[in-house]
């Protein structure tokens, strides 16, 4: 991913206004795309990449509000709005849904220079965290149900003679599945271990 172009697009319905943060844009060694209208912008595939999107609030079609509600599953895509009207109401409801900065027009280059480099680099670690998560749902997928079943009561804090009783299995047995898990989930200790099913549960909550 970190030898991936950034992209940013920009949403507005100002030719001008776009053509400016395109050159801007680019001169910052970020790779822009345009759009004047939202449902362009709809209808361009999802990329899997670092980006964020500088959207205007008075748009042809829907506004900026309606659109970031549209797009409210994509973390990794921090939202920056623009504004020619001064709306305190527009604005405190774009920040209340995620936006990361919401700045009047005309703006100071260097302003939302900053405010893109620091989405980009939200943008980043949503990437990076949504890579870390999907790798541990792939390694949970492949434990099988009675190492599922070990998994859930070390976490939780039983010992090997524990969770043999419980489940009714030698306290060997109980080491063979536990190492097996361990590989599998690719856990280097029982801390390790606890943070990952932290972050996929309720899949790993099977017992109590």
């Amino acid at each position: 991913m970190s030898d991936v172009k950034p992209m940013v697009f920009v949403v507005d319905d100002d030719v001008s206004v776009r053509e400016a943060l395109g050159l801007l844009i680019e001169s910052a060694g970020w790779r822009p795309e345009l759009f004047a209208c939202g449902s362009e912008f709809l209808a361009r595939p999802r990329v899997i990449a670092p980006s964020c999107l500088v959207l205007d609030v008075v748009l042809p079609d829907l506004n900026g509000c309606d659109l970031q509600a549209l797009l409210a599953d994509r973390a990794d895509m921090p939202i920056i709005f623009i504004s020619g009207h001064d709306d305190v109401t527009t604005t405190v409801r774009a920040m209340k849904a995620g936006a990361v900065e919401f700045f009047p027009k005309p703006f100071a280059d260097h302003a939302i220079v900053c405010a893109i480099r620091n989405a980009i680099d939200r943008s980043c670690a949503a990437l990076a965290d949504a890579a870390e998560t999907s790798a541990l749902r792939e390694g949970y997928a492949r434990l099988s149900p009675r190492e599922r079943e070990v998994m859930a009561l070390v976490v939780s804090g039983r010992l090997n003679k524990q969770v043999g009783s419980e489940l009714g299995i030698s306290e060997i047995t109980v080491k063979a599945h536990r190492g097996k898990m361990m590989r599998k989930m690719n856990a280097g200790s029982i801390c390790d271990l606890v943070r990952m099913a932290s972050r996929l549960s309720p899949a790993t909550s099977t017992r109590r």
